[in-house]
C-alpha cells in the first residue's frame, strides 16, 4: 500500500510540473507576441502622420565651410549611403542617410499610392556642379538652342541665363546631401499624364516626409531666383540648418574657382538665388 501511494503521489507531481510548465511557456508565448506588436505599434506610431507633418522638425548638425561649398567626396564621407538602383536612373548617387531614409519611407508610400519616384540625380559636389556649370559657359551645352560663349558676350548676361535652371558652383543645395531631383529635368514631363499623377502627389504627400518643392513659381513672395524645378525636392530638417550656416560662413570670396566666377557678387546670388526658395521651405 506504501509502496502504492508513493507511485500515485510521484503521478501526481508530475502532472503538476507537466501542467505548470504548459502554463509557463503559454504565458511566454502570450508575452512574445504582446512585445512584438507592441515594437510594430511603437515603429508605426514614430512615422509622421498627415496631419503631423515634419518640416518644421529641424535637425541640428554642424559642418564646416568647405562642406557647405560641396568641397568634399561624398563617397568617401561616413554621413552619405549610395542610392540604391531600386531608386535610382544611375548608379554613383549620394545622400546624406537621414534624407535617404526619408526618400525610402516617402517612395514606398508613393508606390503603394501607384506612384512611381525615381531619383534623377541626388548629392553633387563642387566639382560636379563645375562641370555643369562650365559645359554651358563655354558653349558645350547649349541652352535655350544657344552656344553662349558665341551668342552671350556679356558675362552677367550669360550667368543670367545659366542660372534659370543652372547653380554656380559653391551655392548649390545639392552639395548638401539633402536634395534630389524627381522623375525629370524638365517642367514639360509633369504636364504629362505621368508627371502630372506624380507631382499631385509630391504636393499632398511629400511634406510628411519631410520634402519640400524649394523652388515653386515666381510670385510675390519669391521673385528672384532660379526658375520652377518641379523635379527638385529638399529634406528641410536637415537642409534648414545647412542653409541656416551658409549664410554665417559663406561670403562672395569664397565663390571662386569656376569660369565666370566674378560675376557671383554682382548678380548677389547669395541673396537672390540661394536664399530664394518657396517660404514653405524655411
Amino acid at each position: 500500500m506504501a509502496q502504492k501511494s508513493r507511485m500515485g503521489n510521484l503521478k501526481a507531481i508530475i502532472i503538476v510540473s507537466s501542467s505548470l510548465l504548459l502554463i509557463i511557456i503559454f504565458a511566454f508565448i502570450l508575452k512574445t507576441g504582446y512585445s512584438e506588436n507592441s515594437i510594430s505599434r511603437s515603429a508605426e506610431e514614430t512615422l509622421p502622420s498627415p496631419q503631423q507633418g515634419s518640416l518644421g522638425n529641424e535637425t541640428e548638425i554642424a559642418v564646416d565651410k568647405n562642406y557647405l561649398l560641396g568641397k568634399f567626396d561624398p563617397a568617401q564621407e561616413d554621413d552619405f549611403i549610395e542610392v540604391d538602383s531600386k531608386y535610382t536612373k544611375r548608379l554613383g548617387q549620394y545622400l546624406r542617410k537621414e534624407t535617404y531614409v526619408a526618400f525610402i519611407k516617402m517612395h514606398e508610400a508613393a508606390f503603394q499610392a501607384g506612384i512611381q519616384l525615381t531619383i534623377v540625380s541626388a548629392t553633387r559636389n563642387f566639382d560636379s556642379q563645375k562641370s555643369i556649370w562650365e559645359r554651358k559657359w563655354s558653349g558645350q551645352t547649349h541652352v535655350e538652342g544657344k552656344n553662349l560663349s558665341k551668342a552671350i558676350g556679356d558675362p552677367v548676361e550669360r550667368a543670367k541665363i545659366i542660372l534659370k535652371f543652372s547653380s554656380m558652383p559653391g551655392t548649390s543645395r545639392h552639395h548638401w546631401g539633402t536634395d534630389v531631383d524627381l522623375n525629370a529635368l524638365e517642367n514639360d514631363y509633369f504636364e504629362t499624364e505621368l508627371g502630372k499623377r506624380a507631382y499631385t502627389w509630391l504636393k499632398e504627400n511629400a511634406s510628411v516626409y519631410g520634402f519640400c518643392q524649394t523652388y515653386t513659381p515666381k510670385n510675390s513672395s519669391r521673385s528672384s531666383g532660379y526658375e520652377e524645378e518641379k523635379w527638385h525636392w529638399s529634406y528641410i530638417p536637415l537642409a534648414k540648418s545647412f542653409l541656416s550656416q551658409y549664410i554665417q560662413k559663406v561670403s562672395y570670396d569664397d565663390l571662386k574657382g569656376f569660369e565666370g566666377w566674378e560675376t557671383a557678387k554682382e548678380l548677389r546670388v547669395i541673396k537672390n538665388y540661394v536664399l530664394s526658395i518657396d517660404k514653405g521651405c524655411h
